[in-house]
């Protein structure tokens, strides 16, 4: 038996990326998870036979997570498939560059939907079932916008920086219930970025970064699991970057 064995884990986002990393490590610890993205069904698939070849319990569920409907969806479908929820990853996010004087309304309140609004109603519709089984684990993802001036990500910088007020409230309330709620806050990772996102900078030494490079989705994986871990119990409404020493707290 590994230390995630009969867990069940939801992760948001998951269809590629940082969300597929921590899927399958997850997975490897024994929990049976969730796949999700919001329209990616060939990224769902994908990562959910992954999964599935290494082993693991999995399936995959699409949901536009800005909405309560959708939200509660997600764990419903979690629910009606492995029994319970122990573990959710908050992982989905969208992140589009745009210079603030350029910011319209609906542009700000696109990325908070996304974001904050997403980690809010899958946490709200989530803990009900942590709270009855006297366990649970809650990660949400941040990032380094957080903490340093980002040109073109005030909304971003807005959304990811209300996620620490709320996980700290949110760790206080549920601890008593067995429940864990942080935030992994990563730097520059390569990743495969599209759209709006941006393209990454050719050098990653441009970036300032001390370990001379971008990180790596398992990076990040590495560390929102060993938070979902049972020697996680006693760490909760804290901020844990990974960014190489990009930026120091």
């Amino acid at each position: 038996m590994t230390s995630l064995t009969g867990r069940v884990a939801i992760v948001t986002g998951s269809a590629r990326n940082i969300g597929r990393a921590t899927a399958l490590m997850l997975a490897r610890e024994g929990a049976s998870i969730m796949v999700h993205a919001r329209s990616d069904q060939a990224g769902v698939d994908e990562t959910r036979r992954m999964l599935e070849a290494a082993g693991a319990k999995a399936d995959g569920h699409l949901a536009d997570l800005s909405t309560e409907s959708g939200a509660q969806g997600l764990v419903h479908a979690a629910v009606k498939k492995f029994g319970k929820v122990d573990i959710l990853i908050n992982n989905a996010a969208i992140r589009r560059n745009k210079p603030f004087v350029e910011l319209s309304l609906q542009d700000w309140h696109d990325v908070l939907a996304n974001s904050l609004d997403c980690a809010f109603l899958c946490a709200r519709y989530a803990a009900p079932h942590m709270i009855a089984g006297k366990w649970g684990r809650i990660v949400n993802l941040g990032g380094i916008t957080m903490f340093r001036g980002t040109a073109g990500r005030v909304h971003v910088a807005a959304a990811k920086s209300g996620m620490i007020g709320m996980t700290r409230a949110m760790a206080t309330e549920l601890g008593p219930h067995g429940i864990t709620v942080n935030i992994v806050a990563p730097g520059s990772i390569d990743t495969v970025r599209s759209g709006a996102a941006g393209a990454r900078p050719p050098d990653s030494s441009s970036l300032g970064i001390p370990m001379g490079r971008e990180g790596k989705p398992e990076e990040i994986a590495h560390v929102v699991t060993m938070l979902c871990r049972p020697e996680g119990a006693y760490t909760t409404g804290q901020t844990i970057e990974v960014n190489g020493g990009a930026h120091f707290n």
